[in-house]
C-alpha cells in the first residue's frame, strides 16, 4: 500500500480528531492567558502537534510498518522521510521502526551515513567527478542511470588547494560547503606532500569521544559568537600513502588508522558505536549549556569546538587498522591486478581494496581479514565505484576515497 493511499484513508478520521483536539487547544490558551502567554513560534508547534499526534499508537505504528516495508528503494523510500516529517509523535516511531543500515542494509535518515554498513554484503555506491567545479558527488546505486536527476544523492565534496595542503569538505548539499551550515559533515586535511590526511567529523562520532586537551577552555558571551556557530572537527581518522622512494612501478600502499572504531569490532561478537541523531543546530547545543543567573547564556569553546584538533578521539581499545589489499601481476596482461568482482573496468591508480589488518594477538578470525570492507575504483571517466560495508560508514569509507582524488607525486 503506497503512503498516498494511506494518507487518503485517514484524512476523515485526522480531520474529526483535529476538530476534537481544537477545543482543547482554546482551553490551553486560556489557561496561559491567565498567566504568561507562550510564544508565537511554541503554539504554532502545539497546535500543528495537535492535528496529527491524536491517532492511536498502535494505527500509527501499523502504518508505519506499512510504508517502511513496502517502500525499500529510493526514490519511493522517501515516504518514510514524510511519515517522520509530520509531527514529534510520528518522527519518534518512524525512528523506532527504521533499522540502522547495519540491520537492514538500507539509507534512510542522514545520521545513517554515519552509522556502519552491514555485515553480510556492502553497500554499493558510485562517485561522480566534477572537474570544473572540483566537486565530488556520492550517489546510492550500482551504476549513474541515464537520466541523472533520479540518482540518490548522499554526499558532496568540495576540493580546496591551499598553499600547503588539500581540504575535502564534504557536506550534505552540494551547493553549500560552509562550516557553518547544518549540512556540514567533515573534511579531509592533507599534508604537503598529500602522502598523510586527516579526516575530521563535525560531531563526536558518539558520545564521551571528545579527547581532552590541554588548552583551556575560553569562556564568551553570547552576544560576541556569531548565530550561526561553525560545528566542531574531531580526527576520527588518518590516511598514510607509503613513499615511493625508488621511483617502482605498482599501486599505492596505503594504511588507514580509524580512531573512532576499535578493533574489537571485527572480533567475534564486536560492535561499533555510532550516531543515532545529529546535532546541528545551535539551541540545542545552548540547551545543555548553564545560564548564569540575571546574564544570557555563557557559551564554552575549546579547540576541540571549533577548531582542528591533532589529537584523536578516544576510544576503548586500540583503533582498528586498514590496510590496501596486494594485488598480483598478471604476466599475460602486464598488469597489478585484484578481484573487484566486475564492479571496476579501467585500471587506475586510484583503484585499492581495503582489509583488516590484525595481529595475531588480537585474535581476528583469518576471514575477517581477508574481507573486503572497502573498494574503490574506476568504471568511466570521472565516474568512480564505491563499496563500502561493516564497520565502516558511509561517510568514512568517501573520506577514505577522497584521499585518492589528490595527486600524490611522491607515492607513484
Amino acid at each position: 500500500m503506497s503512503f498516498k493511499s494511506l494518507v487518503r484513508e485517514l484524512r476523515d478520521g485526522i480531520g474529526s480528531m483535529s476538530r476534537r483536539g481544537g477545543g482543547a487547544m482554546e482551553g490551553m490558551m486560556t489557561a496561559h492567558s491567565r498567566g504568561c502567554a507562550p510564544h508565537p513560534q511554541e503554539l504554532e508547534e502545539q497546535q500543528q502537534q495537535g492535528r496529527w499526534a491524536n491517532l492511536p499508537p498502535e494505527l500509527l505504528l501499523d502504518v508505519i510498518q506499512r510504508v517502511e516495508a513496502s517502500e525499500v528503494a529510493w526514490p519511493e523510500r522517501r515516504h518514510v522521510l514524510a511519515c517522520a516529517a509530520v509531527c514529534r509523535s510520528w518522527r519518534n516511531i518512524t525512528k523506532e521502526v527504521v533499522r540502522s543500515p547495519e540491520q537492514c542494509g538500507q539509507i534512510t535518515f542522514p545520521f545513517s551515513l554515519k552509522q556502519p554498513g552491514p555485515r553480510d554484503h556492502p553497500i554499493q555506491c558510485f562517485i561522480r567527478r566534477e572537474r570544473a567545479t572540483s566537486t565530488f558527488c556520492l550517489y546510492l546505486g550500482l551504476t549513474p542511470s541515464l537520466q541523472g536527476q533520479s540518482d540518490k544523492l548522499l554526499l558532496a565534496a568540495h576540493k580546496i588547494r591551499r598553499a600547503t595542503s588539500t581540504n575535502f569538505v564534504i557536506s550534505l548539499n552540494p551547493e553549500d560547503f560552509s562550516r557553518a551550515s547544518s549540512t556540514y559533515i567533515g573534511k579531509a586535511r592533507s599534508n604537503f606532500l598529500a602522502t598523510k590526511f586527516t579526516v575530521y567529523d563535525s560531531e563526536p562520532p558518539y558520545e564521551a569521544a571528545v579527547s581532552s586537551s590541554n588548552r583551556s577552555n575560553r569562556r564568551i558571551h553570547s552576544r560576541q559568537v556569531s548565530p550561526r556557530v561553525p560545528a566542531g572537527n574531531y580526527n576520527i581518522a588518518t590516511i598514510s600513502y607509503e613513499l615511493n622512494i625508488l621511483r617502482t612501478r605498482g599501486p599505492r600502499r596505503m594504511q588507514c588508522m580509524m580512531h573512532s572504531i576499535p578493533i574489537s569490532s571485527v572480533q567475534e561478537g564486536g560492535s561499533v558505536p555510532a550516531p543515532s541523531s545529529f546535532i546541528h543546530s545551535v539551541d540545542q547545543r545552548l540547551s545543555i549549556l548553564p545560564v548564569v543567573k540575571g546574564k544570557e547564556p555563557v557559551i564554552g569553546f575549546s579547540s576541540t569546538s571549533l577548531n582542528e584538533s591533532n589529537a584523536p578521539v578516544q576510544i576503548n581499545g586500540e583503533p582498528l587498522i586498514l590496510k590496501n589489499k596486494a594485488p598480483r601481476w598478471h604476466e599475460q596482461l602486464q598488469c597489478w591486478c585484484l578481484n573487484f568482482r566486475g564492479r571496476v573496468t579501467v585500471a587506475s591508480v586510484k583503484n585499492f581494496q581495503l582489509v583488516a589488518a590484525a595481529d595475531p594477538s588480537c585474535h581476528v578470525s583469518p576471514a575477517e581479514q581477508e574481507k573486503v570492507i572497502l573498494q574503490f575504483g574506476k568504471i568511466g571517466k570521472d565516474i568512480f565505484t564505491m563499496d563500502y560495508q561493516y564497520p565502516l560508514s558511509a561517510f568514512q569509507a568517501f573520506a577514505i576515497c577522497l584521499t585518492s582524488f589528490d595527486t600524490k607525486p611522491a607515492c607513484e
